[in-house]
């Protein structure tokens, strides 16, 4: 059996990367008291030991204001330690997926949908140390494949101390029977996670190098929903504009998936799994009366 290495095993996308995975390869989910990703010589310990085939590399702090608070302590775990895990696969000849995100673009003087390689310049200190653990990784391990994620969520699973994601948080609002806000000026991909686990596998035989990695969208928040509504049936009038987040920097975070499309690797639009998901969702479940 095949060994695969998985940092941020506990977080929101590691701990589903675990139970998809279990029964596929003997994983290895080190401790934090035993491999903390910004000692080197942990890290290089871990992986001479277990010697694993495959490595995800998820963990990051990914809350964007604790990234702007502490910004030293951020740039430690989201470039140092990424360039640790990046430099410790090479040395064993571990194939090495490293997960980036779509924070990157955010700034960029142009629209999307984005391309890879498209110079960027993002606005805040978590898309800064994404970007930059980019290019660390890659220079210290060449055949890197850093994949740009989405905004992910869950409809099946929501473990102890997780908050609602967009999925949970739109169905709360049905159920409540609230008028549902949707931003206009935020353009992103929404992606099931579940999905994303599915395609690691798949990316140890891509090139080293950066891909945007989940399900497209060129659509504003209110335009996704309002597209998921119309194809269920249902009634567009519950649905509200919300001119006024993202209104004094319009983002567009949207990434072009031609790259990777042309690897063999495909995803489910945002609107067609968002509507996949809630008819799923709904078999189970009365949203409202």
């Amino acid at each position: 059996m095949k060994r695969l290495l998985v940092t941020g095993a506990s977080g929101f996308l590691g701990s589903r990367i675990i139970e998809y995975y279990r029964d596929r390869y003997e994983i290895c989910t080190p401790p934090h008291t035993e491999m903390d990703i910004t000692d080197q010589e942990q890290v290089f310990r871990i992986f001479h030991d277990f010697r694993p085939h495959m490595v995800i590399h998820s963990a990051a702090i990914s809350d964007v204001g604790m990234c702007e608070r502490e910004p030293e302590r951020s740039r430690k775990i989201n470039v140092d330690g990424s360039r640790n895990i990046a430099e410790a696969s090479a040395k064993v000849r571990a194939k090495c997926l490293v997960c980036s995100s779509d924070q990157v673009y955010f700034g960029s003087q142009r629209g999307g949908p984005h391309k890879e390689d498209e110079d960027a310049a993002p606005l805040n200190v978590y898309g800064r140390e994404k970007l930059l653990a980019e290019e660390e990784c890659l220079r210290q391990n060449p055949e890197c494949v850093i994949l740009r994620l989405s905004w992910m969520y869950d409809t099946r699973t929501l473990k102890e101390g997780e908050h609602g994601d967009f999925f949970r948080t739109l169905v709360s609002r049905l159920q409540a029977s609230d008028m549902i806000s949707c931003p206009v000026n935020d353009v992103r991909g929404i992606t099931d996670v579940n999905e994303v686990v599915r395609n690691f596998e798949r990316c140890t035989k891509l090139e080293g190098g950066v891909y945007n990695f989940g399900s497209f969208n060129d659509r504003n928040t209110y335009e996704t929903v309002s597209a998921m509504f119309e194809e269920l049936g249902w009634d567009t009038a519950r649905l509200r504009k919300d001119e006024e987040a993202f209104g004094a920097s319009p983002r567009d975070i949207s990434m072009d998936q031609e790259k990777l499309e042309k690897s063999g690797i495909t995803f489910p639009s945002t609107v067609e799994s968002l509507v996949r998901s809630m008819r799923e969702f709904c078999h189970d479940t009365i949203l409202w009366e």
